[in-house]
């Protein structure tokens, strides 16, 4: 049944094949490459930079283009993954020093989510430039979070350099309720929010969702020629189980599988691109995960033949075009599992948000009920999301 229901989408993607080639950017230019608009804000300043491997401009590092141009960077503050973009998901980065340039590395993760007093003294301003993937699970937004925070405490000012959001052409999933709060998810959005982390900081300011309803004093460079219509193309892989476009495009919908037994295909050469278990009886496909040497946590399944489904044709052709988050596979899998309660984890209705999606699924209901369950704060966020809009929406 579910290799059936598979395949039927082959005429839907190859007719997204070419939609998706027709909406793509022509030219779009980031935040970081305009360099005559920031670094004049930057000259006799102390700089303090939030950077990661994905904080290019063209194929320059920032931190080399603004040492390049004579700017005091004084320390490089870092999300999960670390400065390099090497370590694992959950991973502990430690504070270090980038042996490129000399300067001080502070992890921004780990006990050390924000940036403390001692961080930011003797910084004039802080300088943020990190390419987001627009999942509220993704960690990234939540460090813009506490550094916007660290800054209005500490009366800095800080410069977002935009980048544009991949996954920001739509707009789905359940909201988050207050009760599952954490660094995976720290606001009422949905899953798929849909701005870029320019927009979603003026959403933090405008909304009081900053500690204490604090304002923090920060100007964006927004992007040019981008719109939320742009299927944007990553030149640098965000993490390291983010190879491609592929799993960008199916990291919404496959992410959930973390608060499973399933695997997503970490410790393979597709993360979150391919699902399944050892025993899976319904998955024509397989698959082994390794620890690579590069991998310093042992992936689910290490060693163990997992049965599943390869969703590269679909993650590349499907998704793009249907606009939403894909729970077929999420609840399939369910269904043909014969330990249910052994299935979630603790770690699902903080990746959710909710614990409704969960009970849901035990219920049996389907994607539509599922969906309909969501319309009602999706409506509301979706009225609030057009205030902070720097860029023209998508249909």
């Amino acid at each position: 049944m579910l290799l059936k229901r598979f395949f039927s989408f082959a005429l839907v993607m190859a007719t997204a094949t070419i939609l998706c080639a027709a909406q793509m950017p022509d030219s779009v230019i980031t935040g970081a490459e305009q360099l005559n608009v920031y670094l004049p804000k930057l000259r006799n300043q102390k700089v303090a930079v939030v950077a990661n491997q994905t904080s290019i401009v063209g194929n320059e590092h920032l931190i080399d283009v603004l040492l390049h141009a004579s700017i005091d960077v004084k320390k490089i503050m870092t999300p999960e993954h670390g400065f390099r973009g090497v370590a694992e998901a959950g991973e502990e980065v430690a504070s270090s020093v980038d042996k490129k340039t000399g300067l001080p590395v502070i992890s921004l993760y780990g006990d050390h989510k924000k940036p403390t007093a001692d961080d930011l003294s003797g910084i004039d301003v802080v300088v943020f430039d990190l390419q987001d993937v627009g999942v509220r699970f993704y960690t990234y937004s939540s460090t813009l979070q506490y550094v916007m925070e660290a800054c209005a405490e500490q009366r800095k000012k800080l410069i977002l350099l935009d980048r544009p959001n991949p996954n920001g052409y739509y707009v789905d999933g359940p909201v988050l309720e207050p009760a599952y709060k954490s660094f995976v998810g720290m606001n009422p959005i949905p899953v798929v929010y849909g701005l870029t982390l320019g927009e979603y900081a003026q959403m933090l300011n405008g909304e009081g969702w900053l500690k204490d309803k604090m304002q923090c004093n920060i100007e964006i460079i927004p992007v040019k020629g981008y719109t939320h219509s742009t299927l944007y193309q990553l030149p640098v892989k965000p993490s390291p189980n983010l190879p491609n476009m592929t799993a960008v495009y199916l990291y919404p919908s496959l992410c959930f599988f973390e608060g499973t037994i399933v695997s997503i295909g970490r410790g393979t050469d597709y993360p979150f691109q391919i699902v399944g278990y050892p025993g899976f009886t319904e998955g024509p496909f397989e698959f082994t995960p390794h620890k690579n040497p590069e991998m310093k946590l042992a992936p689910l399944y290490e060693n163990q033949k997992c049965h599943g489904f390869d969703l590269r044709d679909f993650g590349n052709y499907y998704i793009p075009v249907s606009k939403k988050l894909y729970l077929f596979w999420l609840k399939n899998i369910y269904d043909n599992y014969t330990q249910k309660d052994k299935f979630f984890n603790s770690y699902f209705d903080k990746l959710a948000g909710t614990d409704k999606l969960r009970k849901q699924i035990i219920e049996g209901l389907n994607e539509d009920q599922i969906r309909q369950s969501w319309k009602k704060d999706l409506d509301a966020y979706k009225t609030i999301r057009k205030k902070y809009l720097l860029y023209p929406d998508f249909e």
